[in-house]
C-alpha cells in the first residue's frame, strides 16, 4: 500500500480530510517539552486526523534537542494514521539523494513536500522510495506568492498552472501543495489535473474557508488533505488546551464533512 492508498483507507475509516499541522513555535517551548506537548495534541486529535504534518523548520531550530522532540512525536502517532514531512527539500542528483535518505530511511516519513523548482532530475531521486508519497509547491498560501507564481509562460498559462500540469506527469505519486487562500486558483489546478492529490494549507489562521475548498477541489478521500496547524496545535493557551484543540479538529472535520455532503456524489467518491 503505498501512501495515497493508506491516506485515502484512512480518510474513509475515520471519515476525515484533516491534516494536523504539528508546528512548535520557538518562544512558546521549551525544546525538552516538546514531545510530551505533541503527544497531547497527538492524543487529544488522532480520532479526527486524516494524517499529521510536522514541519521539519520547527525542530531543527533547537538543533539536536529539537530533533530528538521530533523522534519522539513521531514514535507516537499511532499506526495507520500517515504522517506528512513537510521539507520543502529540493537540489541536484546526489544531494536529492541524501535528502532522501534522511527523509525515508532516517526520519520513515510516509510522504513529504517538494520544492521542483530545479526540475525533474531533483525529484526523481526521491521517487526510487517507490511506496512514498510527494507534494511538490504548486500555487502556496502565502501573501508573496504572485510575485513569481502568476506569471505568464508559454502556452497561454500561468507558472502555478504550468508547474501542476509537469510535474505530475512525472509520477502518479506527485501531488501538488495548492493553498487554500485562493480558492479561485485551488478550482483551477483541479480542472488542469483533475485526478491529482492536493495538501491545501491555509485554513484556519490563515483565514481560508472549508466550504470554498470542497466547492473547489471536491472531497474524494486520498484526492486531498486539508492542513491546519495553529488553529488547532494553540487552540488554547490555558488549561483547556487538549479539549479546544479536539474541539478545533472536530470543527474542521465537520466543516469539510458538511461541505462534502453538499457535492454531487461523483465529486465524494
Amino acid at each position: 500500500m503505498n501512501y495515497f492508498e493508506k491516506l485515502a483507507k484512512r480518510s474513509r475509516d475515520a471519515e476525515t480530510l484533516v491534516c494536523v499541522g504539528l508546528d512548535p513555535e520557538f518562544s512558546r517551548h521549551e525544546p525538552e517539552k516538546v514531545a510530551a506537548y505533541n503527544r497531547a495534541i497527538i492524543d487529544a486529535t488522532a480520532e479526527y486526523a486524516a494524517c499529521y504534518k510536522p514541519n521539519i523548520a520547527f525542530y531543527e531550530q533547537w538543533g539536536l534537542p529539537g530533533l530528538r522532540a521530533l523522534e519522539e512525536t513521531l514514535a507516537a502517532i499511532p499506526p495507520g494514521i500517515p504522517v506528512i514531512g513537510d521539507v520543502k527539500r529540493g537540489d541536484i542528483g546526489s544531494t536529492a539523494a541524501a535528502y532522501a535518505r534522511a527523509m525515508f530511511d532516517s526520519w520513515g516519513f510516509d510522504a513529504i513536500t517538494l520544492n521542483g523548482y530545479l526540475g525533474r532530475d531533483s525529484i526523481e531521486p526521491f521517487l526510487v522510495y517507490e511506496d512514498k508519497g510527494f507534494y511538490l509547491l504548486c500555487r502556496t498560501s502565502n501573501p508573496g506568492a504572485a510575485d513569481l507564481q502568476y506569471l505568464d509562460v508559454a502556452g497561454g498559462h500561468k507558472l502555478y498552472e504550468q508547474v501542476a500540469l509537469t510535474v505530475t506527469q512525472w509520477s502518479p505519486r506527485i501531488g501538488l501543495v495548492v493553498g487554500a487562500t485562493a480558492p479561485a486558483e485551488l478550482r483551477r489546478i483541479r480542472e488542469l489535473v483533475p485526478n491529482a492529490s492536493l495538501l491545501i494549507p491555509g485554513v484556519g489562521a490563515q483565514g481560508g474557508k472549508p466550504a470554498e475548498v470542497i466547492a473547489a477541489a471536491g472531497a474524494a478521500p486520498g484526492t486531498l488533505v486539508v492542513s491546519a496547524s495553529r488553529s488547532i496545535y494553540y487552540a488554547s493557551d490555558g488549561h483547556d488546551l487538549l479539549e479546544a484543540a479536539a474541539t478545533a479538529a472536530r470543527t474542521l472535520r465537520d466543516e469539510l464533512n458538511a461541505a462534502a455532503a453538499a457535492q454531487p456524489v461523483a465529486a465524494r467518491a
